[in-house]
């Protein structure tokens, strides 16, 4: 077998992303551990776990829970008030407010309402105070893992 240039092929030296490797002749699917590329370089390992104790990394991360711990809480708070005065004050929630329209169904709408307005406070801090920072660490950590994989600044 030759190659595009001319050359003679050895079949022991043909890898599985030489674009000519003829993959039914030569074994497809037989398993070659020594010319596997590693799974994960350790070089990048350590690239990620420089990034994770970085303090723009811990910046972030602390933004982000700064902002869904309390969120959660209040709002699973409010889920529970709901439930248990759904549950034992059902003459509360029986009141009238307007017409047909009483405490419960309030209640029930405030549940939709808070989960739409929880939804968009959740996407406006992503967008003002965690998504620049998070897209400059992965652009970092893309270029570090590049330089590590590759070897050229």
């Amino acid at each position: 077998m030759y190659s595009s240039d001319g050359r003679p092929r050895d079949a022991r030296s043909a890898r599985y992303d030489d674009p000519w490797y003829d993959a039914l002749a030569s074994g497809w699917g037989e398993s070659d551990v020594t010319d596997a590329p590693d799974a994960a370089p350790p070089a990048a390992a350590d690239v990620y776990l420089e990034v994770q104790r970085s303090a723009a990394f811990q910046e972030v991360r602390s933004r982000y829970h700064r902002f869904v711990v309390p969120a959660v809480a209040v709002f699973l708070s409010w889920y529970v008030v709901y439930v248990v005065a759904a549950t034992t004050a059902p003459g509360l929630m029986a009141r009238p407010v307007a017409g047909a329209v009483n405490v419960a169904m309030l209640a029930g709408l405030g549940q939709f309402l808070s989960t739409f307005l929880l939804t968009w406070a959740y996407a406006r801090h992503a967008r003002l105070r965690r998504d620049r920072a998070a897209l400059e660490l992965r652009w970092d950590t893309q270029e570090l893992t590049r330089v590590a994989r590759d070897g050229v600044a």
